[in-house]
């Protein structure tokens, strides 16, 4: 145990960790009560303080154990129907995680992260200013392909995949209980692909590693908080709830994209 504290702290200072355990906690909190953004709040915050490469190494444990919780809290059978109606998205956002985790060092992510950020933005805010942005049954199967390859793309390299897969279900009008269920196994194998790939990208190397199972419990105390929330609100006001945080995560991704073109 010893080792494994003088292996971490060598990499981040005890105030840094404490800030990232409380910034895991509130991450934990969001993603309990709606669903997703626990990457978004936790890349976002751990990116003004550490390295690129530990600041996503944090989120991949406490993403894969909380979304394994997510996707679950119904039992295995519900879990099971809602993959058979997704399949497309999953099967879409597996691959292409896979095919771009090691690019994650070489490609330019302002282009990248400028392209996500300005539709998702204004999809969200249409949403909220009441304007129907459906997707027509005809154009479900194509729609969700295309979503899913642009997910697992932008996972892959930023270890955000979540957007893609609420503008979806939101256009779809998904009903709350299939949208967190389906967020939750979509996230949840997404992280275990991004966790493999990261292994063999070396993003994961023992730092790293033991930073991100730190930020576990964490995540799970933040969760289990959110969740408490998450209950009480009726469709309504978790639609938008969701789209609000569908904005803010739109507007911090094109923050991010400017902050990289100003370097």
């Amino acid at each position: 145990m010893d080792h494994i504290i003088t292996t971490l702290l060598a990499e981040i200072s005890p105030a840094y960790l404490a800030i990232a355990i409380l910034c895991t906690v509130f991450a934990g909190f969001v993603k309990g009560t709606v669903g997703f953004a626990m990457p978004m709040v936790m890349i976002s915050a751990f990116s003004s303080f550490l390295p690129p490469d530990m600041a996503l190494a944090g989120l991949i444990l406490p993403t894969l154990v909380t979304n394994f919780s997510q996707a679950f809290r119904d039992g295995p059978r519900a879990a099971l129907e809602v993959s058979r109606r997704y399949w497309r998205f999953l099967a879409a956002t597996m691959i292409f995680i896979v095919v771009s985790a090691p690019f994650v060092r070489d490609i330019p992510q302002m282009a990248f992260l400028l392209l996500l950020g300005v539709p998702i933005t204004l999809y969200a805010l249409l949403q909220l200013m009441g304007k129907s942005l459906s997707i027509g049954l005809a154009h479900r199967t194509r729609a969700e392909w295309g979503l899913g390859i642009v997910a697992g793309l932008y996972g892959g390299i930023s270890g955000v995949w979540g957007p893609p897969l609420i503008v979806y279900l939101m256009s779809v009008g998904a009903p709350k209980r299939e949208m967190l269920l389906i967020q939750g196994m979509v996230f949840m194998l997404g992280a275990v692909v991004l966790f493999g790939a990261h292994v063999n990208s070396g993003v994961l190397n023992a730092p790293n590693t033991i930073f991100s199972a730190v930020l576990v419990i964490p995540a799970l105390l933040g969760l289990s908080m959110g969740y408490r929330l998450g209950d009480r609100l009726d469709q309504a006001r978790f639609r938008r709830w969701t789209q609000i945080l569908l904005v803010v995560a739109g507007l911090n991704l094109i923050r991010r994209a400017l902050t990289l073109g100003g370097e």
